[in-house]
């Protein structure tokens, strides 16, 4: 149970492969055809294995852990707002910075201060309720004396 890695004639023979978008000696990526065509046969019953059977691949060299790490996997992302669109491209990095107009910029801070006058009320708020509790606490110490005696 470690990384399956292919070989270079297991890379040539997945290239060959219409389904196949890019394949390296780590891994597959597979055109998107595929993902949807490989969602509606598995909704209809079909097991992973044989969807991949059935689209030209050798099960022996995918493997099952592949095999099945594929299908969760999809069947996750297809349940997504961004489907199975392949997101990697535009999360890499640093997000872009967007040059601002200075209405959005002023949008942003109105925003952050409105933000930050709830924050400061909440925590006044808080610190309101704790003093009110040490008052009662001193307030009332037989009760906690009577009930450690007890």
């Amino acid at each position: 149970m470690g990384i399956h890695y292919f070989t270079e004639e297991q890379v040539k023979e997945l290239k060959q492969n219409p389904n196949v978008k890019s394949v390296s000696i780590k891994g597959i990526t597979y055109h998107k055809h595929f993902k949807n065509h490989f969602l509606i046969e598995h909704a209809k019953g079909k097991l992973p294995r044989q969807i991949f059977i059935e689209a030209g691949f050798d099960d022996e060299v995918l493997g099952e852990s592949r095999i099945n790490n594929s299908s969760n996997r999809w069947r996750k992302q297809s349940k997504r707002l961004e489907g199975l669109n392949d997101t990697r491209q535009r999360n890499l990095g640093r997000p872009k910075t967007k040059h601002l107009t200075k209405d959005e910029i002023i949008e942003r801070q109105r925003l952050e201060i409105e933000y930050l006058k709830q924050e400061r009320e909440l925590l006044l708020e808080l610190e309101r309720l704790e003093r009110l509790a040490i008052k009662k606490e001193k307030l009332s110490p037989g009760k906690n004396m009577k009930s450690s005696k007890d």
